[in-house]
């Protein structure tokens, strides 16, 4: 996003500038009337990329928070769902070559506008099956009934089951640091959406909701994941409009040209020596481009520090991935939280944390003056220190919940091994029982079972949409009692100490959030010192396509298939296919999820140890000799400053240009 914003902010402007050297920027401009259409037209452009931003932002933080929904809406595993979430950088991939190319040559907000449609039909049309399939039916351990009722779930199991057909009608001052600060809150918003959408039933608007007996704390519940992508696409759409009015080109007013405290933004916006083509000339410079190209890489490539700096983040952004993509479902499962409180506390805890931790890294850096070795510390350190609170989450988790035949035993007395687990009991043995339902109940003994049947419930009853199990059998056996051992709807609650391991965890991972994103803006600087100027573009391309291919679309991908791992109730679709995951191992699904972040982050951290060892020797020693060979040359200060600060960009570590600090 950095990089395509500061782009599109750059050939706005550089459409209109005549293809002649530097000092032909240098014009009168008929009178100051003229400027302020100028300047009015540049306040749209940067207020409706902002809003572009920001709908691209918040559809993105949407798609991560309905992750849990859309597996429960689909019946479709974890792996499928990474799937689903890295296709959405497969899609970039698709336009950005051909976007990058024509951007410069044709009506670019125009090309925008047309972005920004097609991003917005693109988004409308996730939300599509969901008005062509059936309605979501969750499994339930009764038929539902406004009067008090009362059936027998074990004995009649076989004879209480109703045709398709009546189990359906049951469940009827605008600045170039405007755009990224957009970007930042956009993901906010979208976490907040989706933790709203996240309350209201899959179904709503289509069904009576007085029939639904479920709550959004229930583990079946699917949210209206659809509703949030309506809202985000037609954002999207509505960002669209301004471009369609905008000039093709704005040309710079002259006080932008003479102010000094723009001097150096101004040298950002319009590049050395670039002669924007004519007709005449295009062909002759894109071959120029085409032969340029693999030298340019191969130099790219060849430079130590760029190179392993792009594995280092490379390697850590498939950790980043990963986390915030399963994190929801992480809280959901480990801490048995609902899936809207996952997003909420996402969304109005952990993004803060990580927008004022890129704040803060800037306002270091600009405070201290520190130069390239500086930053590389600083990137380095906020990573160790990162990393290291982030470990001390494995001491955070809550254990198992005690579900019979599953993660203990009947009895209740000793958790089950791998191959003892069984749903099936001699206290449930007369019972015809599906094993393949999960309809978990939750009996006084506090102990879950996978369903009432199961669970060897004879009768119960149900008033509005309370319904308690009576006389099971399987909870009388673990309660060591006869008679009438009861249960009701839904899993059994973690044990007492689990709210407070979530508070600890919150206040870890806010801490841990805001230390790794103080080390976002030293690496961008990093990135920006350690190439030749006329290479910028180029290599931050390659940054941005790396991180997308080797770390946006594969990390969701093999984080849920590792997760899937640690499922231990899988449940099942119509057709006999294994669907979603109704119970995980918590103790497993804990590991997995942050001892893969942990060593994906430790592999990072020896990348960034190698990039600052390279950086000193390479780096430092020759501005050391530099600074000897300067200091033999008695000229002026004045002089001295014009005639290195260009060229010797990359020898003085204190050397900060202003282009640098606009993010």
């Amino acid at each position: 996003m950095d990089t395509s914003s500061k782009e599109n902010i750059q050939l706005f402007c550089k459409n209109s500038v005549q293809p002649v050297e530097r000092p032909s920027f240098k014009m009168e401009y008929p009178s100051s009337k003229g400027k302020q259409p100028r300047c009015s037209e540049l306040k749209v452009f940067l207020g409706a990329l902002s809003f572009v931003y920001f709908a691209k932002a918040l559809a993105e933080g949407y798609l991560k928070s309905t992750v849990t929904q859309i597996e429960r809406r689909f019946d479709i595993p974890s792996s499928l769902v990474g799937v689903i979430d890295g296709s959405f950088e497969i899609g970039n991939l698709l336009v950005i070559t051909f976007v990058s190319y024509f951007g410069a040559k044709l009506h670019r907000p125009r090309i925008i506008g047309a972005g920004c449609l097609i991003m917005g039909v693109g988004t409308l049309l996730i939300a599509v099956p969901q008005f062509f399939m059936e309605k979501y039916r969750y499994e339930k351990s009764s038929p539902f009934s406004n009067a008090t009722l009362s059936i027998s779930p074990c004995l009649l199991e076989s004879s209480s089951q109703l045709p398709i057909s009546v189990m359906e009608k049951s469940q009827t001052k605008i600045s170039d640091g405007c755009v990224q600060t957009v970007a930042i809150i956009g993901p906010i918003f979208g976490f907040l959406l989706g933790s709203l959408c996240a309350k209201l039933y899959v179904d709503i608007g289509f069904v009576n909701l007085e029939h639904i007996t479920i709550t959004p704390k229930d583990p079946q519940w699917v949210g209206a994941w659809w509703l949030g992508y309506l809202i985000a696409g037609s954002l999207s759409l509505l960002a669209a409009v301004p471009f369609w009015c905008l000039p093709k080109s704005l040309s710079r007013p002259q006080s932008a040209e003479d102010s000094n405290s723009s001097s150096e933004k101004s040298k950002f916006i319009i590049d050395d020596h670039i002669n924007y083509q004519t007709p005449h000339g295009e062909k002759a410079r894109v071959m120029e481009m085409a032969r340029d190209f693999l030298p340019s890489l191969k130099t790219l490539f060849g430079n130590p520090v760029y190179f392993l700096y792009l594995c280092a983040s490379t390697v850590q952004f498939n950790s980043l991935f990963g986390m915030v993509t399963y994190k929801p479902k992480y809280i959901e499962q480990q801490y048995g939280q609902s899936s809207s409180k996952a997003n909420f506390v996402i969304g109005l805890i952990n993004i803060p944390a990580v927008a004022l931790g890129i704040f803060s890294g800037g306002i270091v850096m600009k405070k201290f003056r520190i130069g390239v070795c500086g930053a590389a510390k600083l990137y380095l350190g906020s990573s160790v220190f990162g990393y290291l609170l982030f470990l001390s989450l494995l001491a955070l988790g809550c254990e198992n919940s005690d579900v019979a035949g599953l993660t203990i035993s009947y009895q209740g007395t000793k958790p089950v091994s791998y191959h003892e687990r069984a749903l099936f009991s001699d206290c449930n043995s007369r019972c015809k029982c599906s094993e393949t339902k999960w309809e978990p109940m939750c009996g006084e003994n506090g102990i879950t079972y996978a369903s009432a049947c199961l669970a060897g419930c004879q009768a119960s009853n149900r008033t509005g949409k309370n319904i308690i199990f009576y006389n099971c059998t399987c909870v009388g056996m673990a309660t060591f009692k006869s008679g009438n051992s009861s249960g009701v709807v839904g899993r059994c609650q973690k044990d007492n100490g689990c709210p407070r391991m979530f508070l600890y965890f919150l206040v870890i991972s806010v801490i841990t959030s805001y230390t790794l994103s103080l080390g976002g803006i030293p690496g961008y600087i990093l990135l920006l010192r350690c190439i030749e100027p006329q290479l910028k573009s180029f290599a931050l391309g390659i940054y941005t396509l790396a991180i997308r291919v080797l770390a946006g679309i594969p990390a969701p991908v093999y984080f849920g298939v590792l997760i899937d791992t640690s499922c231990l109730k899988w449940g099942f679709k119509r057709c006999g296919s294994r669907g979603s995951c109704r119970l995980y191992d918590s103790n497993a699904f804990r590991y997995i999820y942050l001892g893969l972040t942990m060593i994906l982050g430790i592999v990072s951290i020896f990348l960034s140890i190698a990039v600052l060892f390279i950086l000193k020797k390479n780096y430092v020693s020759k501005h050391r000799s530099f600074i000897t060979k300067r200091e033999r040359t008695m000229v002026s200060p004045r002089i001295r400053k014009e005639n290195c600060a260009p060229s010797d960009h990359l020898l003085q570590p204190n050397y900060w240009p202003g282009k640098e600090t606009r993010l």
